[in-house]
């Protein structure tokens, strides 16, 4: 099945969106394995690129932490809503729509720049996969939230606040 978002037909991946949640896992043990056995940052480089990381990726735990913490019972790793899951506007949402996956982004860029260049190429991979997530979560969020379309139109962020 593919779902019409902004003019472009995004695959739900499964009922209730599992292939996205696959691609997830697999592209985030990919951060984590070219972080773990990937050439090391140059010393020249090591550390600027070692603070900014820890600094990411410290952001990134407290927004995610904070997306699942306002989620509470609603939570779920799948884009379609699970049965009797209630439209959250505030905390963490009330900032940006999808804080954990801006969390799983800052955290994947921040343990990039600790650890090994090859796994950024891997973190831009989980960034674009999260993307289209979001994207498709989106479509299935307006289908069950009417109000869900005037919260994307409140909330310009997706991910991090900031960043369009």
């Amino acid at each position: 099945m593919l779902i019409d978002v902004n003019d472009a037909r995004i695959p739900a991946l499964g009922p209730r969106g599992e292939g996205w949640v696959a691609a997830q896992l697999v592209v985030v043990g990919a951060v984590v394995v070219l972080g773990s056995v990937g050439p090391g940052w140059p010393s020249p480089a090591r550390v600027a690129t070692s603070v900014a990381g820890i600094a990411l990726a410290a952001g990134g735990v407290a927004m995610a932490s904070w997306g699942i913490a306002s989620l509470g019972s609603s939570l779920s790793p799948f884009p379609r809503p699970a049965d009797g899951a209630r439209f959250l506007d505030r905390g963490a949402y009330g900032l940006v729509r999808h804080p954990i996956y801006g969390g799983l982004v800052l955290g994947a860029v921040g343990w990039s720049l600790i650890r090994s260049p090859p796994a950024l190429v891997a973190s831009a991979v989980l960034g674009l996969i999260l993307e289209l997530k979001s994207r498709s979560e989106e479509s299935m969020l307006v289908a069950t939230y009417p109000e869900y379309a005037a919260y994307r139109d409140r909330v310009r962020w997706r991910f991090i606040p900031g960043v369009r």
